[in-house]
């Protein structure tokens, strides 16, 4: 049997797997079966083309996963990576009348809508005490002609939530402030997930595939500058700002928990007040207690491997 995995580029770990197919082959094989990739561009696809039988697995930030439950779509958590606080930053112009998240009522913010960043933008409003629907303009980059970052510059816009090489070449050009590291707001995880029929009837399966990401993520903690140079050459940017980005990773993986389904619960709470999801979820719908003790017992022999090799 043949599983698909989907791919897209704002997924590190799935886009190394992606060029490292042989760890794939290797832990799916004594099992009997094979792996083979989806590639598509929109990461907040991925629970409707897991419901409509496109994918078998996929990866994405905190949100998607939230509004797939939210559309009805049948889910299961199935691994996570360790937070991740220097993935991305909501940046400000550095001369910029912007100093408090307050100060963005009645701007116009660019961010992923639908990804991690809508998380943590309607988070961070709501601790300040507005209102991701009502306060702000939400545009996505590809909203304008124009580089999120020359918006910013010349004050079209009032805030801009880049991550990864985006975020490491405006911080390089001295233009920009950090107005908030998204440490100070989420965890910001990439967020595993899968087919309930695959996550319940073969969970060895999907333990197999979480442990074929921890080896694409040891090599590309253990090759930042080839990691770099592949996603810069496929996706643009400099390799020096990819290596950034890549270094500021944590490249590990952890099994579900009650403390990362809380996470998500504040999440699904708060993009349904603003309106952002049509209805309440419970997050702990989508995790299947039986699959934590093999995804676990995977990624802990990917970590004992390591270990004696770096012995």
């Amino acid at each position: 049997m043949a599983l698909t995995l989907g791919v897209h580029a704002s997924n590190p770990s799935l886009y190394h797997l992606s060029r490292l197919p042989h760890l794939l082959d290797q832990e799916l094989a004594p099992l009997g079966e094979t792996g083979v990739w989806h590639r598509y561009t929109d990461g907040t696809r991925t629970g409707a083309l897991l419901a409509d039988g496109t994918l078998d697995f996929g990866g994405t930030g905190s949100t998607p996963p939230v509004t797939a439950q939210a559309d009805g779509h049948d889910i299961v958590y199935t691994a996570v990576s360790a937070p991740r606080p220097g993935h991305g930053a909501l940046l400000v112009a550095a001369a910029g009348p912007v100093h408090r998240v307050a100060d963005l009522k009645g701007t116009t913010v660019v961010l992923g809508i639908g990804s991690w960043q809508t998380h943590l933008l309607a988070k961070a409003l709501d601790r300040a005490g507005l209102s991701y629907r009502d306060d702000i303009t939400a545009q996505r980059p590809n909203d304008s002609a124009r580089h999120p970052a020359e918006r910013l510059r010349s004050g079209e816009i009032g805030g801009w939530i880049a991550q990864e090489a985006d975020l490491a070449a405006a911080l390089r050009s001295g233009d920009f402030r950090v107005l908030l590291p998204t440490a100070e707001v989420i965890t910001d995880r990439s967020v595993f997930f899968a087919r309930r029929d695959l996550a319940e009837q073969r969970p060895e399966v999907v333990a197999a595939i979480a442990a074929a990401l921890q080896r694409a993520d040891d090599w590309a903690a253990a090759h930042p500058r080839e990691a770099a140079e592949a996603v810069a050459a496929d996706l643009g940017g400099s390799a020096d700002d990819w290596e950034t980005a890549h270094r500021l990773l944590p490249w590990r993986l952890e099994p579900v928990s009650d403390a990362f389904l809380a996470e998500q619960q504040e999440a699904a709470d708060i993009l349904h007040a603003v309106g952002f999801t049509a209805r309440p979820i419970r997050t702990a719908d989508a995790s299947v207690d039986a699959l934590r003790a093999p995804v676990a017992a995977a990624l802990e022999r990917v970590a004992a491997s390591r270990t004696g090799r770096e012995g």
